[in-house]
């Protein structure tokens, strides 16, 4: 029997604010993974802390909530133990970049076979419209009264210098984009990144959904070959009156996945393999 988005739905109060991004990536995210014929018993979500971690609150599947930050490293340790199951880490740019960029790095350098999701608002939302590590330069918050004086940072970038395996960025307001980039990056061995920007109609009144939708633009539908890195490059450097979005990077030649470098073609996950029953008493006998 096909899968059904509805199988994702929850009988639960979603706490969102009204009009925020959140709804929209959500619905996005059930039909593709219902379009991929995939039930929720074959995903695992790893959510951060934010709005945008409340995701595994509101849909229906294996869902794991971790500290603020600290979701790759999770989902880094699913993966290792279960390979059977889709792994989607899920979380917003306060979490992903700030607590969680040294993990972003490490996770993209090792080829962690998984699809990571940033919600990015270019704001804190869930402590109420502090600046984030992408907000706006100028912008004022509760922490940047006088304007945010530091420039924003660019994780298409970041993610390009690391040589990561899929880069992509879409839009919360662009549902057919999102959904495409999605099936792709889930198919995709090895370490996925969609940087998703979303309006947050609550805290930030500057980069709302009309400021992004007059702004951003397909670049695989103006031609940008995804194989080149040097042009993605180039693409990922424009910001303001005009946004890309799309599949920046699809690295045709991947390198093994972290599971695939530590353990080998092992097919079977490590939740059958049998227990050793190692007694290593006399191990630390012999370091005391």
């Amino acid at each position: 029997m096909a899968v059904n988005e509805k199988q994702y739905d929850l009988d639960r109060e979603i706490t969102w604010c009204p009009g925020c991004g959140n709804f929209a990536i959500m619905d996005t995210l059930k039909k593709t993974l219902a379009g991929m014929d995939l039930s929720p018993d074959q995903i695992l979500v790893v959510a951060g802390i934010g709005q945008a971690g409340k995701m595994g609150q509101h849909m229906k599947a294996n869902t794991f909530h971790v500290l603020h930050g600290r979701l790759l490293p999770v989902a880094t340790g699913a993966g290792l133990i279960n390979n059977e199951l889709k792994i989607l880490a899920i979380g917003g740019d306060g979490d992903g970049y700030a607590e969680g960029g040294n993990h972003l790095i490490h996770a993209a350098r090792r080829n962690v076979d998984l699809t990571y999701m940033v919600h990015n608002n270019m704001i804190y939302g869930l402590t109420k419209g502090q600046a984030s590590p992408t907000s706006e330069e100028a912008i004022k918050t509760p922490t940047t009264p006088r304007g945010n004086p530091l420039q924003g940072l660019n994780p298409i970038s970041l993610l390009l210098g690391l040589k990561a395996n899929f880069v992509a960025r879409s839009f919360a307001g662009d549902n057919e984009q999102l959904k495409t980039i999605l099936e792709q990056a889930i198919k995709k061995p090895g370490f996925a990144f969609i940087d998703i920007l979303q309006q947050c109609p609550s805290f930030n009144k500057i980069n709302t959904f009309k400021w992004f939708k007059e702004r951003v633009y397909d670049i695989n539908a103006s031609g940008h070959d995804s194989s080149d890195l040097q042009q993605a490059f180039k693409l990922a450097q424009q910001w303001g009156e005009k946004i890309p979005t799309g599949i920046f990077y699809n690295n045709p030649d991947p390198r093994p996945t972290f599971r695939e470098a530590v353990l080998g073609n092992r097919d079977k996950p490590l939740t059958d393999s049998p227990i050793n029953p190692l007694d290593i008493k006399d191990i630390m006998e012999a370091h005391l």
